[in-house]
């Protein structure tokens, strides 16, 4: 039997990464997919997987992913982020619009490339990494709380699109990750990063791709729709106990 193949978006770092880790440590071997060459190539080698060069927010970029990958069974749409935090009013257009290009059309973009390679291994799983922010509005977050409710939706519609196929479809939604993510939302700013997780115990990027392959190693009749994990001090999107 041929070790089954998956896609993981976004691999570069946080939660990308440690997913390729922990499903390569599961016995997939995993194509680690991100802008970043030198941090995927770096990771492959030390996983024993494949490094794809890719930008979801191009589509020349996923038709060579698609083309590298050949066939799947899993594919693991982690590429997106966060950018500022601002009100409505204040809102930066050119923001909105990066991350509704990784978080919404990058997603659609992967999905629709590789979904034929899904399809054809008889048991495809599509998961997608969303965000409570993605169930739950907050204040300053109008433009990513927009681009992971419209991912969200597109997990539910894509599981109703492909009922009767050989597919699996799942949303990972976590709360507070100690990653890059809010160095990168919040400019590089590594004092405002921090405050993010002060006072209290956030999840870490094994957390969640601990969720991620649980979903996908299920037997192929069961479907998990949605996992939402948030660490123990955090009950909402906004609101989280802080010691100290």
């Amino acid at each position: 039997m041929s070790t089954p193949v998956a896609v993981v978006t976004g691999a570069s770092s946080g939660i990308g990464a440690a997913t390729a880790r922990r499903l390569a440590a599961d016995g997939f071997e995993v194509v680690c997919a991100a802008r970043r060459r030198d941090r995927v190539e770096a990771l492959a080698a030390q996983i024993g997987g494949r490094a794809v060069v890719c930008d979801v927010t191009d589509q020349a970029s996923v038709d060579a992913l698609a083309d590298a990958v050949g066939g799947c069974a899993v594919l693991v749409n982690n590429a997106g982020g966060a950018v500022g935090l601002d009100r409505v009013e204040d809102a930066d257009p050119a923001r909105w619009q990066a991350m509704y290009d990784t978080n919404v059309a990058g997603v659609m973009r992967v999905t629709k490339a590789l979904l034929p390679a899904l399809e054809a291994s008889g048991d495809g799983r599509i998961v997608v990494v969303g965000s409570v922010a993605g169930h739950e509005a907050y204040v300053g977050g109008a433009g990513y709380n927009a681009a992971k409710f419209a991912a969200a939706a597109m997990v539910k519609v894509l599981r109703l699109e492909l009922l009767g196929r050989p597919l699996r479809v799942t949303e990972v939604a976590p709360g507070m990750v100690e990653t890059e993510f809010s160095l990168v939302r919040f400019d590089g700013d590594a004092e405002r990063a921090a405050a993010v997780y002060r006072g209290l115990t956030p999840l870490s990027a094994d957390d969640v791709a601990d969720c991620i392959a649980w979903a996908v190693t299920r037997p192929a009749h069961v479907n998990i729709d949605r996992i939402d994990v948030m660490p123990r001090a955090q009950a909402s999107a906004a609101v989280a106990h802080r010691t100290g």
